[in-house]
Order: C-alpha cells, then sequence, then structure tokens
C-alpha cells in the first residue's frame, strides 16, 4: 500500500521534530525494530521514534496522519506473529522510553504503568508491596507490559490467574488523529457503555496507542510447589490434563512438553535434562500456590490420582527454589532451543482442553502425511498447545510447497474441535492467510469496520490481521 513512499518525508519530520521529539534513521536502531522472534522476517522501517510521554506520541501521530505516513507501535520485539513488524517502512514507534510504574495504589490493589515496563520488573516490583501480578508469559525477563496487551498475552498461570485482559480495568488509548481517550474506568466493575477496553487488548496496536494502563493486582500467594510428571504415551498426558479439574483441582500451572522438547531444552541451556526412562514421551509440569506452605502438598496429593489413572509414572518433587527455578528455566527456553536446532515454523493452536487428545493426534497425522517432524509444549491447562514443525530432514522445495497446506489442515482440524488459530500470540503477520477458518465473512467485514472507524486511512500497523480488504468479501 506504501510500497512508493518517498523517503522525502523524513526530512519533513526532522524539520517538524528535531529537538522536540527522540528519533533516529540509523541502521544499527532501524534494524533492532525490523526483526522479532517470528522466524527470519526483516522489514525495516524509514525512522524510528522514542517518544517520552502522551503528548509526543500525539505529536507524532497527528503529522503521520497528516502526511500519509504509517506507523507502527513496537516493543520489546519478542512477539511471534510479525505484530510489531514495519511490513509498510515508515515510523516504528518504539515505547521504550515510555517506561514508568506511575503509581501502585496498595489500597485498591491496583498499578498504573506505561507501555514500555518489563513485565518481569512489573512483577518484582508489586510483589515488594505484597502484591500479584500473574500475567506471567515466557519471555517475561524482557517482553513489556505494552506488548502484552496488543497481544493479549497469556503464559503459565493463565490457567488459574487469567490472561492480560483478565487483569487491565483502563487504558489510556491515542487514535491516530491524535485523540486522547481512556476506555474504562479505575474500578473493578463497569457496565457504563461499550468495552473499549476489550476491545483495544488484543488489537496488536491497529487502533491506537496504549499509553498508560491501569492493572488489577492480586494478594501475592508467596508459596509454591512443583512436580514433572511423566507420562510413557503424550496422548495420555493430555487426557490427564481434563482429569485433573474434573476431580475438582486448581493448578495455577499445568505445563505439557513432549520428550523432544524438554530433551532439547536441556541441551540449548548446558544442563541434563531430568531422569527419565526410555518409555517416557511427555511430562506435565503442574504447579500449586498458596499464601501458607501447609496448603500446598494437600492439593498435589489431591491431583496425583487423576494423573494415576492415566498411566502417569513417579512425579519427580521440586524439593527447593533451586530445582524450581530450574525446571521453570526448561520449560520457559522451549522455543529458543527449538528455534536452536532448526527452521522451524511455530503455531500457536487452542481448544478446549478436553480435546487435548484429539488435537495431538492430529498433529502428529498431518505432520506424518506431510513428512515433517513436530514437537509439541504448551499451557495445556487452557488447552493451548504450541506446534513447531521443523524443517530438518526437509527439502527448501517440499518445504515452502507442503508447509502452508499442513499448517491449513491443522488449523482446519482446530476449528473442528471447537478451537481457534491463535490463544496468545496474536495474528500479525504471519497468521492472516489462516483467517478465514477463524471467522466468516461478516464477522471479518465487522472487524474492518471497526478498524476503518479508528484509522480511516490504515495507518496504523498497516499489513496486520486481515489477509485481505475485507470489504471485498
Amino acid at each position: 500500500m506504501f510500497g512508493g513512499m518517498s523517503n522525502l518525508w523524513k526530512k519533513s519530520f526532522q524539520e517538524a521534530f528535531e529537538g522536540k521529539v527522540s528519533f533516529s534513521d540509523s541502521e544499527d536502531l532501524r534494524r533492532k525494530l525490523a526483526s522479532d522472534h517470528t522466524e527470519d522476517l526483516v522489514f525495516m522501517p524509514g525512522l524510528v521514534v522514542e517518544p517520552a510521554n502522551t503528548q509526543e506520541v500525539q505529536e507524532v501521530l497527528i503529522w503521520s496522519n497528516a502526511n500519509g505516513i504509517p506507523v507502527t507501535p513496537a516493543g520489546a520485539m519478542t512477539g511471534l506473529s510479525g505484530g510489531a513488524l514495519p511490513v509498510e517502512g515508515g515510523i516504528s514507534l518504539s515505547t521504550r522510553r515510555l517506561n514508568r510504574i506511575i503509581c501502585i495504589d496498595e489500597r485498591n490493589h491496583q498499578v498504573v504503568v506505561e507501555p514500555g515496563v518489563i513485565v518481569q520488573e512489573l512483577q518484582e516490583a508489586v510483589q515488594a508491596c505484597g502484591l500479584f501480578y500473574a500475567v506471567d508469559p515466557a519471555s517475561r525477563g524482557t517482553c513489556t507490559i505494552g506488548g502484552n496487551l496488543a497481544e493479549n498475552s497469556g503464559g503459565p498461570r493463565a490457567v488459574k490467574y487469567g490472561v492480560t485482559k483478565d487483569w487491565v480495568l483502563n487504558l489510556e488509548v491515542v487514535l491516530m488523529d491524535g485523540t486522547v481517550i481512556q476506555t474504562g474506568a479505575n474500578t473493578l466493575k463497569n457496565s457504563t457503555g461499550y468495552n473499549l477496553t476489550a476491545l483495544m487488548v488484543g488489537s496488536e496496536g491497529t487502533l491506537g496507542v496504549i499509553t498508560r494502563a491501569t492493572l488489577k493486582l492480586l494478594p501475592w500467594p508467596r508459596h509454591t510447589a512443583l512436580m514433572l510428571v511423566p507420562f510413557g504415551d503424550a496422548e495420555a498426558a493430555c487426557r490427564a490434563v481434563s482429569e485433573i479439574f474434573q476431580q475438582g483441582n486448581q493448578p495455577s500451572a499445568l505445563e505439557f512438553m513432549e520428550r523432544s522438547a524438554i530433551e532439547l531444552a536441556a541441551e540449548f541451556v548446558g544442563i541434563a535434562p531430568p531422569a527419565m526412562d526410555a518409555s517416557t514421551q511427555a511430562h506435565l509440569l503442574i504447579e500449586v500456590d498458596g499464601f501458607e506452605p501447609s496448603a500446598l502438598m494437600p492439593q498435589l496429593e489431591r491431583i496425583y490420582p487423576a494423573v494415576n489413572a492415566c498411566g502417569a509414572g513417579e512425579p519427580l518433587l521440586a524439593e527447593d527454589e533451586a530445582a524450581k527455578n530450574q525446571l521453570w528455566r526448561l520449560r520457559r527456553v522451549v522455543g529458543e532451543a527449538v528455534k536452536a536446532a532448526s527452521t522451524y515454523k511455530e503455531e500457536d493452536t487452542v481448544v478446549p482442553r478436553g480435546t487435548l487428545p484429539e488435537l495431538l493426534e492430529a498433529v502428529k497425522a498431518v505432520g506424518a502425511s506431510h513428512g515433517f517432524e513436530s514437537i509439541c509444549y504448551g499451557h495445556a491447562g487452557d488447552g493451548n498447545l504450541h506446534v513447531n514443525i521443523l524443517k530438518r530432514g526437509v527439502s527448501e522445495e517440499v518445504w515452502e510447497k507442503e508447509l502452508p497446506v499442513a499448517i491449513r489442515a491443522i488449523f482446519e482440524k482446530v476449528v473442528a474441535l471447537g478451537g481457534t488459530i491463535s490463544g496468545e500470540h496474536g495474528i500479525g503477520w504471519v497468521q492472516r492467510p489462516y483467517m478465514d477458518l477463524a471467522f466468516g465473512p461478516a464477522e471479518l467485514r465487522l472487524q474492518q469496520a471497526i478498524k476503518d472507524q479508528f484509522d480511516p486511512k490504515g495507518l496504523l500497523n498497516p499489513g496486520k490481521i486481515w489477509p485481505v480488504e475485507v470489504s471485498k468479501i
């Protein structure tokens, strides 16, 4: 859409903002915002702009809107769907300098933050006050609140505490024409008008630029227990997930890892994998939490009969914090380990958790029919299975020709099982070809109409979510 755009606009921007807003056209900085963790995609922006407050964001968007220059909001670039890639060039609007924790309201269990705050830093800041922000992506040490808001991120503890949307009370958002809006109220209940907060969370930066968020907090459950449960059959491990909940249990995390996933992760970080016999094909990593240490073991004891009924082996209990940290480290680096092992394509499937066994069976069948190896892991308690399709041993010709067919076949099964094509990574740039599986023409047209209302010129994060001009459907 903007491919023929002249670079003369950069000179105009410089004249308008020199000494007023931080910006750069250095190749090094532009290259940092040209890629994220999605495969090996590279899209260079023309400029990187780093506003320091809401007013500067306003001024940049007003200028860009008037001059027809696309703007792509950018955080820490840890995304897995290409959501922050500047695919049409223009401006990468970095939130790096919007990185303040404005206020921790202990009385009302709320925190006000800017989008550039790193998730782990927020967690540690509120924990120092005895409070808890539970959204916990694998990249929590580097990803930012703004990116989590854009993609409606989840993580291991979503099974008990929910995803990003469940923690947001109110947002300050700058629209493409420079208008600043508040989407909600700093209250736990709100039935006043349309839920603009929910609309913004997960909109991938296509509707507005979030400059401030009011998030709710809970008292911090300081104590956790963690066990790693082996299974001789991966589908049996998936069946155990539903059984755990049917028996009335509520773990704080419930993760699935195939044997190959945990072995790759151990090799990647340079440690020995947990002891397992030759028959082990998968593990469930199960965490419980509480306010007193005495509350933990009874929870694990109630969970064990459910996994035992599905053929679990002897569980490994993490005896201390070091052991817990090592197990969580293995889980958190699986994605990086797979990427280091082979060219790959990751799909973020999600189904009702009772149908996980059928999904895993379908993934393996599709892989076998197309000659692909897959490594699966994910947030089993949510029905969220990350499917990593590996290229190793596959020719370039077969990879290019067969991969889209295999992915579509997997997604067709996902939808048939009552699921959808992204649980927490978003659609972004790479999942657009499959949106027709998730929505019919009427739903796609309605979403495009919402986009047009917020951003009539299509300048804000263009090229994302929709595979074609939906208005033509």
